[in-house]
């Protein structure tokens, strides 16, 4: 979904009453239509509920899980904590960028397939490397588990 559409908007904002006070769960509900907030929904909301646009990006750059930025359909998460990290998780970031034209500096694909994020931990230190798409964790990865695993999200689409 890539344009902004009010109604859905103001459907979530009166299942919460436009209560300021739950900006958050508003925030999240906008977040999980769009894969990120968009500039226009913000100010939308913003306005609905009687709070000032820089008062709700504060709160949507404050918190980490939110994002102001269009994200792919697949949102790879690459572990760089430690045990990841001596179990070589740079060469599987490598692998990902390759296999999907990314970067350090371009984080999603021209399509809107791909994503990839570096986080500091997923929390799954046992199974290091990992790599989380979505919401599922793909274990002990190596450069061409990820190449294999981005060839068969590219082919759930074909």
């Amino acid at each position: 979904m890539d344009h902004f559409d009010s109604k859905q908007v103001d459907e979530i904002l009166a299942k919460y009453n436009c209560d300021k006070s739950r900006i958050i769960s508003i925030m999240q509900d906008v977040q999980e239509i769009y894969n990120y907030l968009p500039k226009e929904a913000l100010c939308h909301i913003a306005e609905k509920v009687g709070i000032s646009n820089a008062k709700i990006y504060g709160v949507a750059t404050f918190y980490g899980n939110f994002s102001l930025e269009a994200k792919g359909k697949y949102v790879l998460k690459v572990c760089r904590g430690t045990a990841c990290h001596v179990r070589k998780s740079a060469t599987i970031l490598d692998a990902l960028y390759a296999a999907t034209g990314l970067n350090e500096d371009k984080h999603t694909t021209d399509d809107g397939l791909f994503t990839i994020e570096i986080v500091s931990c997923l929390g799954a230190c046992g199974l290091a490397p990992v790599v989380m798409v979505n919401e599922t964790v793909h274990p002990q990865m190596t450069p061409d588990k990820a190449k294999a695993l981005i060839e068969e999200l590219r082919a759930k689409e074909a």
